[in-house]
């Protein structure tokens, strides 16, 4: 699970559309992107679309920073050193990963792929650049951008987070104005105004994704025949 505090991130190809399954398979799940500036909201907003969405699960990453307070290995992150996080990556162990305020954080192809194939829709809450390597590795996925309503008030929530020095969020705010040019990567863009609404927006991509001719095609098929 990531926080708004550590990942923002992109587009990986086109909305997903895997290849019809045989009748009676079990259905692969779709994999979601949700990306923002940090302070936008997104993992409030994917934490609360998981909450009131049937099979979604929200991805949990590998970083090697340390906890935090009231942060729980295997829950919040999958904690590791920064030697153990290097080796996976020389191992290609991640489906994307990225270094964002002098940390590393990534996800696990394996522990991706085993939810997908499992039929579990699943969320990453990442960064632009980590999005971007998901992009390169070929897997079809529906990405979503957060933006803030303005630039101010992504200033004010990351001032009123009242934990970051003066210099940490003008860095933040200076990643914001380069990740917010990248919106037009993404198959959807969703202003987070006021979260319930924004929590229904994103609920209603993942409705319509389901709802693709290429995730239906094989059950159309089978009411079909019950006309002839």
């Amino acid at each position: 699970m990531s926080s708004d505090d550590d990942r923002g991130r992109q587009r990986a190809g086109s909305a997903a559309a895997p290849a019809p399954h045989p009748p009676g398979a079990r259905r692969r799940g779709l994999l979601f992107i949700v990306s923002a500036p940090s302070g936008a909201g997104k993992t409030t907003l994917v934490e609360r679309l998981v909450e009131q969405t049937p099979d979604l699960t929200m991805s949990r990453s590998y970083t090697s920073r340390p906890p935090r307070g009231g942060e729980t290995d295997g829950v919040d992150y999958n904690f590791v050193s920064r030697h153990r996080f290097e080796a996976m990556v020389r191992d290609g162990e991640f489906l994307e990963w990225a270094s964002l305020y002098g940390n590393l954080y990534g996800t696990c192809a394996a522990d991706t792929e085993n939810l997908l194939s499992a039929g579990r829709d699943v969320v990453l809450v990442i960064d632009v650049q980590g999005a971007r390597k998901g992009r390169a590795a070929g897997v079809p996925t529906c990405t979503v951008f957060v933006m803030p309503p303005t630039f101010a008030i992504l200033e004010q929530r990351l001032r009123g987070r009242s934990k970051d020095s003066e210099a940490e969020i003008q860095r933040r705010l200076q990643v914001a104005r380069d990740e917010v040019a990248a919106f037009s990567e993404y198959d959807f863009v969703i202003v987070n105004d006021e979260v319930t609404s924004a929590v229904d927006r994103l609920h209603s991509i993942v409705v319509a994704e389901r709802a693709r001719l290429q995730r239906m095609h094989d059950e159309a098929e089978t009411i079909v025949r019950t006309f002839s």
